[in-house]
């Protein structure tokens, strides 16, 4: 006769905050989850014990303490390593990308950036959704959830694409049914509901706060370039501030430049327009070609050419100083305690980190700004890494939900 296994009674409702612990790298041993936990020692092993019955963490069981270290060694935790992923997909102005992630934002594997964009969204979902579901064939991972990042806002509650400003996707475009529906003719399935979906610096920024340069911060704001284009986001207390309908900290329409480029949004000198690659490439007198992502282009040439080239030095002393005065503006209204840059700008900021460090003190209200750390982001794919942060997080919120047998 097969034993059944029953929820433990002790420290059920602490599963999920237990695992979030050990997920963002917070728990590293027991007896700091005891500690962050609140609970006994014993309600902790059992807890700790649960989580890796279910196979999302492993506990060593003879753990080594240094010399200097006094009283019981704890156990050490971490994510089970060849645990269960969730499926990531993102698609961006250049193509797309699909991937397996773990807890920890582990990513297990990955395919190559690819492909086209077509004007239909369903297009390049389903092609997305199908390199993951190969990935997943490939591996023999257990998939528990998927996620999907898009360079556009994502209007809630009906999970439309508002403004796919650089695609030729319709206004309104239904990702995430999309994405649902493409998950289920691939035959993913999952535990829990899935085929989340979100903006992609939004997720990236998520993604950076539990992993990555943001780790730690409570009022996040993080600015980025993607392959076209700029986005912001915020994360207060762990959680992204979208705003009433998920459409806020669109910064890239910021107006940074009142006589500047014409935007698409039909304002004029937004950051999406004035610090992206193409206006990199275009004040440094450079033609983009067809070889490789707008993104590489200007990443590529201001790696190395900046010394050396006086128009490349020019374009990013451009771009630097319109976007401190709007990375000034953003300090004033939101007060963070720490901004991170991603993609290009976060290259502004390896290559003149002194120059955009003035701009943001000066332009900032009692020069405020030059105390905010401004640091880039560390972690890649984070993009990715987000959308998965979205899949996992109904298994963050109750783990028991993976006690359901359904494969993918």
């Amino acid at each position: 006769m097969t034993q059944i296994r029953t929820r433990p009674e002790r420290g059920r409702s602490a599963l999920g905050p237990a695992l979030e612990l050990v997920h963002t790298g917070r728990a590293p041993t027991r007896a700091v989850l005891t500690a962050e936990l609140g609970v006994t020692r014993a309600t902790a092993g059992a807890v700790a014990a649960e989580l890796q019955h279910l196979g999302l963490i492993t506990v060593d069981a003879s753990p080594t303490t240094g010399a200097a270290s006094q009283g019981r060694p704890s156990h050490r935790l971490g994510v089970a390593p060849d645990g269960p992923v969730v499926l990531a997909a993102q698609v961006h102005a250049d193509g797309y990308r699909a991937a397996l992630v773990g807890l920890g934002g582990q990513v297990v594997a990955t395919t190559p950036g690819c492909g086209t964009v077509d004007a239909d969204p369903a297009q390049v979902i389903g092609e997305a959704v199908a390199a993951g579901a190969g990935l997943l064939a490939g591996t023999g991972r257990r998939c528990v959830g998927a996620g999907l990042a898009v360079p556009s806002a994502v209007a809630e509650p009906d999970g439309t694409a508002l403004n796919p400003l650089h695609l030729a996707w319709p206004v309104g475009a239904p990702v995430r049914g999309i994405f649902r529906d493409c998950l289920a003719e691939a035959g993913v399935r999952a535990p829990t509901e899935t085929g989340f979906t979100g903006n992609d610096v939004n997720l990236g920024a998520l993604a950076e706060h539990r992993h990555g340069a943001g780790r730690g911060s409570r009022h996040l704001l993080c600015v980025a370039t993607g392959h076209r284009g700029v986005g912001g986001a915020l994360v207060q207390g762990g959680r992204l501030h979208s705003g009433s309908s998920g459409l806020a900290l669109e910064v890239g329409h910021l107006a940074v430049e009142p006589q500047g480029r014409r935007c698409h949004c039909g304002s004029r000198g937004c950051l999406d327009v004035e610090t992206d690659p193409l206006a990199f490439l275009e004040a440094a007198g450079r033609t983009p070609g067809p070889e490789s992502s707008l993104l590489h282009q200007s990443t590529e040439l201001l790696r190395g050419a900046y010394e050396s080239d006086e128009s490349v030095r020019a374009a990013a002393h451009r771009l630097i100083d319109l976007l401190g005065l709007g990375l000034a503006g953003l300090v004033n209204i939101l007060d963070p305690d720490r901004i991170i840059l991603g993609g290009l700008h976060r290259e502004l900021l390896r290559v003149d980190e002194e120059r955009l460090r003035a701009v943001v003190a000066e332009r900032s209200l009692w020069r405020r700004g030059g105390a905010v750390p401004l640091l880039g982001c560390t972690l890649d794919h984070n993009s990715l890494v987000g959308a998965a942060e979205l899949a996992w997080q109904p298994v963050l919120d109750d783990p028991l939900v993976l006690q359901e047998d359904v494969p993918c």
